[in-house]
């Protein structure tokens, strides 16, 4: 397959023009070889990751995080990301993470999205700690019902008093900071940046359908607990 056919249906999807201006999305790396037949999906780029791809004959790896250098011993496959200009996607990370709670969207705006319900706070802890056994969470107001809810995939906790001011009573994103915490006027549930994301590789994957040979990279959180 064309690998410019590939990398238009994700712009379609996620145009680059719509990423953070501090951020690189599109083409990491651009070989002169266009036809390929195996393609890695991977949350990040990383030394491991490079070599997945070779041992298994992929001539690209998809993205969602991209690299601000790339190492020489990178430059030997196609290395593409779609990264914030996803998060903001119709469809992309953060709408990923809602439909694999099995939830309904209410709402957008901007990063965030919305999702309208009426559910006790320990059954909604039960929920995400089927996708994120290790969720942590802070509840300042001990507030013990939930009507609606803000969520950021990946690092969103920027977004909470933006949650709040559109009524929001909790936000479900990662890599939430003690201070943060400490001052948050609504419930934070911390589920992982790498648990809040890494479904949205199933997105590339849909847009490549059967063109050609997807390999899903072997990659978990770096944490420990």
């Amino acid at each position: 397959m064309d690998k410019y056919e590939i990398t238009k249906r994700i712009e379609n999807l996620a145009p680059p023009e719509t990423a953070e201006p501090w951020d690189c999305p599109g083409w990491l790396v651009e070989t002169k070889k266009r036809d390929i037949s195996r393609i890695m999906l991977a949350l990040t780029v990383t030394d491991d990751i490079i070599r997945q791809a070779k041992e298994k004959n992929c001539q690209m790896v998809i993205s969602h995080h991209p690299l601000f250098y790339v190492p020489l011993e990178y430059k030997e496959i196609d290395l593409y990301c779609a990264h914030t200009n996803l998060d903001l996607a119709y469809g992309g990370t953060t709408d990923t993470l809602i439909e694999n709670l099995s939830l309904s969207q209410s709402g957008s705006d901007g990063f965030l999205r919305y999702v309208d319900i009426d559910i006790c706070i320990d059954d909604f802890i039960k929920k995400l700690r089927e996708i994120s056994p290790n969720m942590r969470y802070v509840n300042n107001k001990n507030t013990q019902m939930l009507h609606k809810i803000a969520f950021c995939a990946g690092s969103g906790s920027e977004f909470i008093e933006e949650a709040f001011q559109n009524g929001a009573d909790a936000i479900v994103t990662g890599d939430l900071k003690f201070h943060t915490a400490l001052e948050s006027p609504i419930a934070v549930f911390d589920i992982g940046h790498f648990e809040s994301e890494i479904q949205v590789l199933k997105v590339f994957a849909k847009l490549i359908n059967k063109d050609a040979e997807i390999i899903f990279a072997d990659e978990k959180s770096p944490f420990i607990y």
